[in-house]
């Protein structure tokens, strides 16, 4: 039987998750930010937290989502990968009209060809976030080829 090598994935360069996830945790302790499976990240939800204060930006959905962009972004390059080695976003929102403005942001993040998503409005976010963000990502080297 072959072996998978899984990676708990930390950075100080993002914040922190607000989740007490028992099967992820960091040396010493702490919550990882993203797990990889061999080439595979999954990426744990994103909220826009400024990383040292760990309170969520000022400004609406729009600034938490761009917050919470900046944030996957450091958690993605700590896993050896990118925006654009993103396969799969979900984003959960609070509200579906902010979808609009926040489907322009994401524009500036992921270029085409654009990872597939899902996007939902959602009862309740943590900490009463407006915006919150997951990926699926591959890491290193990635070649797309279309069909």
């Amino acid at each position: 039987m072959s072996k998978a090598v899984r990676k708990i994935i930390c950075t100080a360069s993002a914040p922190k998750p607000v989740g007490p996830y028992k099967d992820c945790f960091c040396m010493g302790g702490e919550t990882g930010q993203a797990v990889r499976v061999d080439n595979t990240v999954y990426v744990s939800g994103v909220l826009g937290l400024n990383k040292d204060t760990m309170k969520l930006v000022d400004g609406g959905a729009l600034e938490e989502a761009k917050q919470a962009l900046i944030n996957l972004g450091k958690i993605l390059e700590a896993a050896d990968s990118s925006y654009g080695n993103v396969v799969k976003t979900t984003i959960f929102l609070d509200d579906i009209n902010d979808f609009a403005p926040i489907n322009e942001l994401y524009k500036e993040y992921f270029k085409p060809p654009f990872p597939a998503r899902s996007t939902f409005q959602v009862g309740k976010l943590p900490m009463g976030a407006k915006v919150e963000i997951e990926v699926i990502a591959l890491s290193g080297e990635v070649q797309t080829v279309e069909s």
